[in-house]
Parts: C-alpha cells; sequence; structure tokens
C-alpha cells in the first residue's frame, strides 16, 4: 500500500504527488523555508469578527473527540513529531474493514478538485467501485492543478460554490481565509466532541490537524494531516559521494567547500541545485511571526539568521557550484539530480521513495540520500515545527444536511487507516482492474495508473504514515530521518493556528520573495534588502507586531 501524506509530495498517486509538492512553498515557508506569504484578511465588520485565531481552551470545544486507530500497528512507531512507518509488506488477505455499514445514503454531491494529467472518465471504473463501497455518488469537476491557484478566488467570489472544494495553505493569500470563513461550512455540529465517532476515521485524526481546520472561529475544514517533523530534504546522490571518496557535509562552510570541490563546469557537473528552501533550517531561521527567547514579538525577515542565511545561499550562486538553469530558474532540477548534471538539491521527503523506485529499475547505481540537516557552525541544528495540516476539503456554507453527511460519509472512507480493505481501494481501486498482485505486492495496470489521479485521497487522510512494500528501507529511511531531525524541533508561537490577518497589512511582505530571488542571485544589494525590511515596518510591518502581541496575550502561544 502506497503511504499516506507525510509530508507535501508523498503520496498516493503521480497527481496528488504533484498537488501536495507544489504545496513546498507554504510548507517551507513554515518550517523555516525561503518564501514568504502575503497577509491576509477583509475589510468589513463581519470580516474583522472572523480575524484572528482560536487557541487554546476555546480551540478546545471546537475539537473532534481524538480515538486514535489500533489498526495495523507500525513497525516504527512515530516519535519527535515523525510519520509512523510500515516496513513489511502488508498482508492482503487480513485486510479489515473500517467502515462496516456505509454511511453515506447515495445523495449526490460535486466536489472541486485539482488533478494533474487527464481527467479519467465520470463513469470510470474507479469512481463507480469507490462509490459503492463508500455509499456514495460523487461528480468530480476536477480542474487543471496548473492552473487551480488561479481559480479558487473566483469561485468563491462567486454565488455559486462547489458543495465541496479542496483548497491548501498556498491558495489562501490575499483575502481567501477570510472567504473561507463566509463561505463554508461549521462543520462542529457534526464532528465537534464525541459527534466525531459516527465517523471513526475521521475521529482518528490527530488533534493539531483539526485544530488547524479552525477558520474564523468555527471547524470549517477536514485536514489531510501532516507529521510536525516534515521537512524539506537536502538531497545528495550518494552513490556518486561513495564513488569520489566524499562524505555529507555537516557545516555551511563544509558544504561550500566540497562543493567547490564537486563542481566541473567542463564535465557539466555542478554541486548542487537552488539551496534556498533549506539554508534558512541550516541557519535556524524562525518562520513567520513568533516570540523570542527574550520576549520580543518578531517576524521572520527581522532576524539576523534571516539575512546569514541569504548571505550563504548567495555565496554558493556566486561560487558558480549552482547549475546555470537553476541560477535562471528554468527546466526541471529533479531530472538533473538524475541526470548527474547536481549532486544535492533540496524538495520534499516525497522524492526520497520516487526517484529511488523511478530510477532503480534502469540505473542501479543510482542511491539517494538524505543529508541530516545541520546548525551553519556545525552545531546541532535549530529547527521549527511544520504545520500540522495544509490541505483540506471543505463544505459549502449552505449545503442541505443530507449533502454534508454524505460529504462526512466520502472523507470518512477516504481516511481510512493503513492495513484496511478501504485505504486498499482507495489507493489501489480493483483487484484485476486497476492492479495486479506480484509477489505479495500490489502492482497498478494501466488502466489503474490512468483512472485513479487525484479524487479520493483528497477529501480525507488517516495519521500521518509512510508505507513502501516494494521498498520497505525506504520507509525506514525517511521515518528515521523524520525523527532524527525532530528531536531538534520547536514549535513556534503561531503553532497549530490558522491566523487571519487584518486585510490592511495584506500583501505588505508580497515583496521580499521576489527581493530573495535576486539577491541570493548577485542582482541585489544587501543595501537593498535592508532597505525593503525597514519598508516593510513603516508600511505596516510595526502596526503588524502590535496586532500580533495582542493575539498572544489573548489566544496565548501555540507552544
Amino acid at each position: 500500500m502506497t503511504p499516506n501524506s507525510s509530508s507535501p509530495g508523498t503520496s498516493t498517486g503521480p497527481s496528488r504527488r504533484s498537488f501536495l509538492a507544489s504545496t513546498a512553498i507554504a510548507t517551507a515557508a513554515v518550517a523555516g523555508g525561503m518564501p514568504l506569504l502575503a497577509a491576509c484578511g477583509g475589510g468589513s465588520k463581519d470580516a474583522k469578527k472572523r480575524e484572528g485565531a482560536t487557541s487554546g481552551k476555546e480551540a478546545a470545544k471546537l475539537l473532534p473527540a481524538h480515538v486514535p486507530s489500533t489498526v495495523a500497528r507500525p513497525d516504527i512507531p512515530a516519535k519527535n513529531g515523525s510519520a509512523a512507518g510500515y516496513t513489511d509488506k502488508v498482508d492482503l488477505a487480513a485486510l479489515v474493514v473500517s467502515v462496516p455499514h456505509k454511511l453515506g445514503t447515495g445523495a449526490p454531491f460535486k466536489i472541486m478538485s485539482p488533478l494533474w494529467g487527464t481527467p479519467p472518465k465520470p463513469d470510470c471504473a474507479y469512481y463507480k467501485a469507490v462509490d459503492a463501497a463508500a455509499g456514495t455518488k460523487v461528480t468530480w469537476q476536477n480542474q487543471d492543478g496548473m492552473t487551480y491557484a488561479d481559480k479558487v478566488g473566483a469561485v468563491l467570489a462567486s454565488s455559486s460554490l462547489p458543495d465541496v472544494m479542496v483548497l491548501a495553505d498556498y491558495h489562501m493569500g490575499g483575502k481567501i481565509r477570510q472567504a473561507i470563513a463566509s463561505k463554508f461550512l461549521d462543520l462542529g455540529p457534526y464532528l465537534a466532541g464525541d459527534k466525531v465517532k459516527k465517523y471513526p476515521n475521521l475521529a482518528a485524526i490527530p488533534s493539531d490537524a483539526w485544530r488547524m481546520s479552525i477558520f474564523g472561529g468555527a471547524l470549517r475544514g477536514i485536514p489531510m494531516p501532516l507529521a510536525p517533523a516534515n521537512r524539506i530534504v537536502p538531497y545528495y546522490r550518494k552513490d556518486i559521494f561513495d564513488k569520489k571518496g566524499w562524505t555529507a557535509p555537516t557545516s555551511a562552510d563544509e558544504f561550500l567547500s566540497w562543493a567547490k570541490e564537486a563542481t566541473s563546469s567542463r564535465a557539466k557537473v555542478w554541486a548542487c541545485g537552488d539551496m534556498s528552501w533549506i539554508s534558512a533550517s541550516i541557519f535556524g531561521v524562525c518562520p513567520g511571526w513568533n516570540i523570542d527567547d527574550d520576549g520580543k514579538v518578531r517576524f521572520q525577515i527581522e532576524r539576523p539568521e534571516y539575512l546569514e542565511s541569504l548571505e550563504w545561499t548567495r555565496k554558493l550562486f556566486a561560487a558558480g557550484v549552482v547549475h546555470p538553469d537553476d541560477k535562471a530558474r528554468s527546466g526541471d532540477p529533479i531530472q538533473r539530480f538524475t541526470a548527474g548534471q547536481i549532486l544535492a538539491f533540496n524538495s520534499d521527503t516525497s522524492h526520497w521513495y520516487t526517484l529511488s523506485a523511478e530510477q532503480g529499475a534502469g540505473k542501479s547505481d543510482f542511491r539517494i540520500e538524505g543529508m541530516d540537516i545541520f546548525g551553519a557552525d556545525g552545531g546541532n541544528p535549530r529547527l521549527w515545527a511544520s504545520s500540522p495540516a495544509s490541505i483540506w476539503s471543505m463544505i459549502r456554507k449552505d449545503a442541505p444536511k443530507e449533502v454534508v453527511e454524505n460529504a462526512l460519509a466520502a472523507a470518512n472512507f477516504a481516511a481510512a487507516p493503513y492495513g484496511t480493505k478501504e485505504r486498499m481501494l482507495v489507493d489501489y481501486g480493483v483487484e484485476g482492474t486497476h492492479y495486479t498482485v506480484k509477489d505479495g505486492t500490489p502492482v497498478k495496470t494501466a488502466r489503474g495508473n490512468s483512472e485513479l489521479i487525484n479524487a479520493w485521497p483528497m477529501l480525507g487522510a488517516p495519521a500521518p504514515y509512510i508505507a513502501h512494500p516494494d521498498l520497505p528501507e525506504i520507509a525506514r529511511k525517511q521515518v528515521e530521518w523524520q525523527q532524527r531531525m525532530g528531536a531538534f524541533m520547536k514549535k513556534t508561537s503561531t503553532y497549530g493556528m490558522n491566523i487571519i490577518e487584518p486585510s490592511r497589512y495584506a500583501n505588505i511582505a508580497s515583496q521580499h520573495e521576489q527581493l530573495q530571488l535576486d539577491f541570493v542571485r548577485g542582482n541585489k544589494s544587501l543595501a537593498d534588502v535592508q532597505s525593503a525590511i525597514s519598508t516593510w515596518r513603516s508600511s505596516g510591518g510595526d502596526k503588524l507586531r502590535d496586532w500580533y502581541k495582542e493575539l498572544f496575550d489573548k489566544n496565548g502561544s501555540g507552544n
């Protein structure tokens, strides 16, 4: 069985992997990565009521009861914020049932979700099979994943919403969070407290993920939970390192020294791609707003380690160790990595498995490993917990009760845990039609690969886990890497909060992402960055700091 997303990118299919990987920008921002997300909010009196966040005792009143699943206990239990790990083949003959009675009544409803590739036919065998098992009748309004984010605002501004809509954190710039608070249903009457026990797979979702599903004072999303120790990984070509006698760098200076040695433009080999996402983790940049150790509230760009991380990345570009196409932001760094044109790059944890699986068949010498994140000086890193959820399915506010109950039944089916018949059906479809079994491991057929694209896995997911029956050692490496990194992890003051900022501060940080790109490539100066930080403060940053101080005074800290 394939893994649930324990990181942006880990997936049950290539299309869903693309969607999750596209959230890496948002995740990197949360976990100490480079890109900055714009502020968001609204301007009306009603919108102001929805500003801020709900946490602590107030949030606890809104959360579903947590009843962990006891199905298929993991070989590697979750620790230090990691996903759980399964390293043995699942016994297909011993799969259990997590939804003993169909909760759906067959009432039709529509779901808008992103999709990469060719959409399956509406009456395809996969859709029919899962609908029949769940007791639902779903019409999928699949949208091109490449342009999905552009459509979200227009759909939310319209008077006609789909019954269910899938949204990710990176869709929520500008005033989108305000729209979510006004357009989508409060699920509390259906799921708060013990009410969720009607949907046992939803009850097994960790509370932190549900806490992240509170928008504007109400529970409005069904989360796809993430492991807090999920991080962007600095990958390297272990096979080439071994051949050359190199060991993985353990400090910022050591990485630069190795990169210079490894680069040979004449041989068309460069040490790395753009390492911007990982540099913030190396230098311990705290993402977003936080109450720092001295008790003062600061934003990411105000801290000295922020500039230090930018300057180190700039050194890599200046030294000529970054591939020219990465500098130009063109092409695909993953293809360059598999071709041996770059020997290190950073991305979500899913690529540990996908590249091992894709390259293993034709290139037996290919080995990908994840470097342990090091502190800039070679000491222990200072890492920050990732968001416990960053993708949600949401039900429109005026949906009829029968539609709501059928949508929840579908989400409960989709959130079935590892080791169940429901998970197997969602991930692999019908045996003989969508997959065959080879040496005890399910292998998708051509029809399975064409029909099992996005869809059901987007509606809900179980507690984070990683399982690769075909490559169990990769699953072990992924989980153990998360556990090692999780040992150095702290939570920010905003951890587990979905915060709606006032609209008057929307976009005041929007210019920094482009400025970062330009600075590390040598196109802007340090003075330009410092000037932009000063402008940010005077154009609303200092006032937004005061707003966050009040928020923390009222709600407490997320850590």
